[in-house]
């Protein structure tokens, strides 16, 4: 590992800073302590927030041009860093190592999308209702953002939040997970080396979640807050921006339906869940968390899955040939572990896995059940562990019926060939996102987000920069 990307100091104003107290950050793989970072308090954050205000007094005036090749030369120290990013992912995170790898690479192509649409921030000249005025319409950067980040994805969900902002000409501070901030500490480290001035962007480390939260919220000098997490936290920020009025765009927890049709490649589908599944241990907001299986396809489906399923291979993130790895915490673990008990108790079998690995401590091993009811916990609570819950169903209507009651709208998957019938899901399936005979949603290009309980706001595409700025009415005589 590169020692010059592990940090272990907040980053603030441009330097980095110690403080007396520090927490741990351990490997979910062994549980051994890689590092011990800077524990900040809400003095810490308000810092930050003062140097981000000051900052973004001359970083709003920079123009696009500026602003983009700023941009595009931290891209560039990302991509040439990109085995040491993901080596220090792995380690904190768990996740194998091809898989950080490719959230290194999917993390830079927002910041690469972003320098680029930089440069396409245009206003609009519109003709007047008398004909003598002139009505111009400015698109502004709306100031400081606070931007609140989660552990399942700690090096992409920062690119996908941070590389808009500063496109705006916004200035950032940033609260990663206490259980992930040495990827967002290595960014600051290469962002600092690109050149991006002091203050624009500032990370502070903490254990202390609310009170970040807290002084994010409260403090008038930041108009805007990005989070991506609980939806519980999530409303709890919605609550607590409402004081200053500030902007927000929250990406929160979602109940993936994933419905496979009568008429679906059963080949196609099964490899299509195992990348929406099993991605990350299953820890992601995107995961199939409900698989509804036409009853005519069921007995055959569940062949082909559990021998893909059986076939994923246990161990440490950083050996080559793993694909299931430690989930986060043991918090996390003993979730899963009741999800799959209260089911069991209820009836449904268990067709692969089901308990956790004999062999390494944290691993839970790759789970398929059958026959879940769509009323039980597991169906009705994100799972975020490697755990497959198949529901059979007969009729269009019933299935879309049970795909849609949840209070949750972020992703959703179909299967099938029949155009009619996709073009009924995609106007009725209740989510921000529908995949389509696909089991991978995500690009830079695309509007990332959801409805109802999932949040609101979007993320990448050319709609993910309009977050980060005001629009400006100016009349002239």
């Amino acid at each position: 590992m590169n020692k010059e990307l592990l940090k272990e100091q907040a980053y603030i104003n441009g330097e980095w800073i110690s403080a007396t107290n520090t927490f741990d950050v351990d490997n979910p793989f062994d549980n051994g302590v890689i590092a011990s970072v800077t524990d900040c308090t809400a003095e810490h954050a308000d810092n930050a927030i003062e140097a981000a205000s000051e900052a973004f007094k001359s970083w709003s005036k920079t123009t696009a041009k500026q602003r983009s090749s700023l941009l595009l030369a931290w891209h560039q120290l990302i991509i040439d860093n990109t085995d040491e990013l993901a080596e220090l992912l792995t380690i904190e995170q768990g996740k194998p190592l091809s898989e950080a790898k490719n959230e290194i690479l999917y993390g830079a192509s927002y910041i690469k999308w972003f320098a680029e649409e930089a440069l396409r921030i245009n206003g609009d000249l519109l003709p007047s209702p008398d004909g003598e005025k002139q009505i111009q319409i400015h698109k502004l950067p709306v100031g400081v953002v606070g931007i609140i980040t989660p552990w399942n994805f700690p090096q992409a969900m920062i690119a996908r939040k941070v590389a808009p902002a500063l496109a705006a000409g916004c200035t950032v501070v940033i609260k990663p997970a206490s259980e992930t901030p040495l990827s967002a500490l290595a960014m600051a480290e290469l962002a600092d080396r690109a050149g991006i001035p002091a203050g624009v962007i500032n990370i502070v480390p903490s254990t202390s979640s609310s009170d970040i939260g807290k002084a994010l919220t409260s403090n008038p000098k930041v108009r805007k807050i990005s989070f991506t997490g609980s939806t519980a936290v999530g409303k709890k920020l919605i609550e607590q921006s409402a004081e200053n009025v500030q902007k927000v765009t929250m990406e929160l927890g979602g109940n993936a339906p994933f419905i496979v049709f009568d008429d679906a490649d059963i080949e196609a589908a099964t490899e299509g869940l195992m990348a929406s599944k099993f991605r990350n241990s299953g820890q992601t907001c995107v995961c199939a968390n409900r698989v509804f299986v036409h009853e005519t396809l069921y007995d055959e489906f569940i062949k082909v899955l559990g021998k893909k399923v059986s076939a994923l291979t246990l161990g440490n993130g950083l050996s080559a040939s793993v694909q299931i790895t430690a989930l986060i915490n043991q918090k996390g673990i003993d979730k899963v572990l009741r999800l799959i008990k209260q089911a069991t108790d209820s009836g449904v079998e268990v067709l692969v896995g089901g308990s956790l690995s004999k062999e390494y401590q944290n691993i839970i091993e790759p789970t398929v059940l059958s026959k879940v009811s769509k009323d039980m916990e597991i169906s009705c609570e994100e799972i975020f562990g490697p755990v497959v819950a198949l529901i059979p169903f007969s009729q269009d209507d019933e299935v879309i019926a049970a795909a849609n009651d949840t209070s949750a709208g972020l992703a959703s998957y179909a299967y099938t060939e029949n155009r009619h019938r996709i073009n009924r899901l995609i106007h009725e399936l209740e989510y921000g996102m529908v995949g389509i005979n696909t089991g991978k949603l995500s690009n830079e290009m695309a509007p990332f987000g959801g409805v109802k309980e999932s949040g609101m706001g979007r993320e990448g595409s050319k709609y993910g920069i309009s977050d980060y700025l005001d629009i400006k009415y100016a009349c002239i005589d």
